[in-house]
């Protein structure tokens, strides 16, 4: 019986596992038949939004910076050079590279010894020259008295002939007393000929003598000066550069000493693009006066100085473009010439343009903003200045509307994004902060530690931000309404 009982369990036990194994691979057989049978399923494609930072435009009144590089000259810029030759008997003291003298001062002296002979020399030449026209002047006085005198002679010996002959026609005279006054009338008349050739020729030497001493005048100044040309003097106020000159040393006529730099009469050179020119014309075509801001970094500390657009070069250089143009300086408070300096130029203010990141406009000059579905829009613009790492542009369609602050080649019209707000949006956004006074920022502490439920970092988390300048409003009222308060 117990054998027939175990025979009768196997048998059970092997038809319930063969039924199962035919149960299971007909589910199998099924499974693969609807699985080909079936068409393919494709997945539901969820859209991609992006994360896009925003900026919204204003059309406002800009006034634009133009930045260019430039290098400060001076306006006044002396050599000093040795009018004569001779050796150096006296330098000013301090005369070297960077000292500073004021108009008029002494620089450096040359033997005079030479010059100051040639004067005497000179002067004593116009003594003479004086001598022989005082000279001169009396040989005249002289000449036009004799000449007088012989004049009345004459006339008295013309008398006496016109007498004989009146005489000679009454029958009284004879011929031959008429015959000599009439000689010796012709001899009367001869002398004062002479006698006006002798004032002549003393007038002449009038003339001589009065070139003489007029060419001695000369000589003596042109000696005096050549003296005055030993002394070396500042012609203004300036700062000594390139001395190279020595006591004691020889120099010759037109040998550079120094250089003479007025170093309050600053301007800076700069050089602008042929399109960056025309923004500083006016009307008429001529240079605006527009301000300048030149700017030097010595490691960190930058030098500043004002200034205003003077003029511009004649002509374009060889091998140059642009516009060279100039800028006085006002004050140059510690620029020297030639410094490169950064030169930032006021242009005229544009109207209705609006300031955006360089990175929101491609090269199609084209924007893409945000509608009201959160989705991109492409909008033209007008490049109207780049200023730095911004943009000015002019579009009458941008006005008010939030513009996507980076582009990237992801972003495209039609395209859904998350917007990341900036300015006053993004401020409205986030909580508000209020002052304490001391009072009641130790009073709201005193609550915060007296309160047992708190965790502890809790507890100092709002400890440091109550420790803070400005606290989180909500925070305060949240804890002065738990106070009672």
């Amino acid at each position: 019986m117990r054998f027939l009982r175990h025979s009768l369990t196997g048998l059970f036990l092997i038809a319930v596992t063969l039924g199962l194994l035919v149960f299971a691979v007909a589910n199998v057989r099924d499974a693969v038949v609807a699985r080909m049978s079936d068409e393919p399923r494709m997945p539901t494609a969820r859209e991609r939004v992006f994360s896009v930072n925003l900026v919204q435009a204003q059309l406002e009144t800009i006034t634009p910076i133009m930045t260019v590089f430039g290098e400060v000259q001076s306006r006044r810029t002396l050599e000093i050079r040795a009018a004569s030759g001779g050796t150096i008997v006296e330098l000013a003291e301090g005369f070297e590279d960077g000292a500073r003298v004021t108009a008029g001062q002494v620089l450096a002296r040359i033997n005079p010894a030479n010059a100051q002979s040639a004067l005497d020399r000179a002067t004593n030449d116009l003594a003479d020259a004086e001598v022989a026209a005082r000279d001169a002047r009396s040989a005249v006085e002289i000449a036009r008295d004799t000449l007088t005198s012989l004049q009345e002679q004459a006339d008295l010996r013309q008398r006496a002939y016109e007498r004989q002959v009146d005489l000679a026609d009454r029958g009284v005279g004879s011929a031959s007393a008429v015959e000599t006054a009439e000689l010796a009338a012709a001899s009367a008349r001869q002398a004062v000929l002479s006698a006006r050739n002798a004032l002549a020729q003393a007038e002449t030497r009038v003339d001589t003598a009065a070139n003489a001493l007029n060419r001695a005048r000369i000589a003596q100044a042109e000696a005096q000066r050549d003296l005055d040309d030993t002394v070396i003097r500042a012609e203004f106020d300036g700062t000594l550069s390139e001395t190279n000159a020595v006591q004691g040393g020889l120099v010759s006529a037109n040998e550079q000493l120094t250089q003479l730099v007025d170093d309050n009469a600053l301007e800076v050179a700069f050089r602008v693009s042929t399109s960056q020119y025309a923004r500083l014309l006016n009307e008429d075509g001529e240079l605006l006066q527009a301000p300048v801001t030149v700017t030097l970094d010595v490691s960190g500390i930058a030098l500043a100085s004002e200034g205003t657009i003077t003029r511009d070069s004649a002509a374009v250089a060889e091998g140059q473009t642009g516009r060279l143009i100039f800028a006085r300086l006002d004050t140059a408070r510690g620029l020297k010439p030639g410094d490169f300096v950064t030169v930032l130029v006021t242009e005229p203010p544009l109207e209705r343009v609006a300031r955006l990141p360089a990175t929101a406009v491609d090269a199609a000059e084209t924007v893409l903003a945000i509608n009201a579905e959160e989705r991109l829009e492409v909008l033209p613009v007008t490049l109207m200045r780049r200023q730095g790492d911004d943009v000015l542009v002019r579009s009458p369609i941008i006005e008010g509307r939030e513009i996507v602050a980076q582009r990237s080649p992801l972003l495209g019209a039609g395209i859904k994004v998350r917007p990341l707000r900036t300015g006053p949006q993004a401020e409205a956004a986030t909580p508000s902060l209020v002052e304490l006074t001391p009072e009641r920022r130790e009073k709201l502490k005193a609550f915060v530690n007296g309160n047992t439920r708190l965790p502890s970092d809790v507890k100092t988390r709002i400890l440091t931000q109550l420790d803070a300048d400005r606290v989180p409003a909500a925070m305060v009222e949240r804890i002065e309404s738990r106070m009672g308060g």
